[in-house]
């Protein structure tokens, strides 16, 4: 169990590190990520930080919609590390009209689960 959890803090701390560094570079050659090229995915910062982010561009709609959302589920937990609240994901996959949401994509739930294993 011990070393099941430090592989995953291993991964987790390697990708929070690779998606920070991506999104702090101005331009990354070609990196893909659940079918979004990561530069496309600064078309949607601003409609996800900050605590009246505005809406998104159409240009960030496309993205959206294009994403492989099952894929981008198992990054939710590591947004708050990019300064980006899971609830305004949600918002602006909606927002970009966006109807189908994998059931395991369902923060509330999860989160959920989570807090009731931590005793929270």
């Amino acid at each position: 169990m011990g070393k099941n959890n430090t592989n995953i803090l291993t991964q987790s701390t390697v990708l929070a590190m690779v998606l920070t560094a991506a999104i702090m570079v101005k331009e990354v050659s070609s990196l893909t990520i659940c079918k979004i090229d990561i530069n496309d995915m600064q078309k949607c910062r601003p409609a996800v930080i900050g605590i009246n982010p505005p809406p998104p561009v159409n240009e960030c709609c496309v993205v959206v919609r294009s994403a492989n959302l099952e894929c981008f589920c198992g990054f939710k937990f590591y947004l708050p590390i990019l300064g980006i609240d899971p609830s305004k994901v949600a918002a602006l996959v909606a927002k970009c009209g966006v109807t189908t949401i994998p059931p395991s994509c369902q923060v509330s739930k999860v989160l959920a689960s989570r807090s009731l294993k931590n005793g929270a």
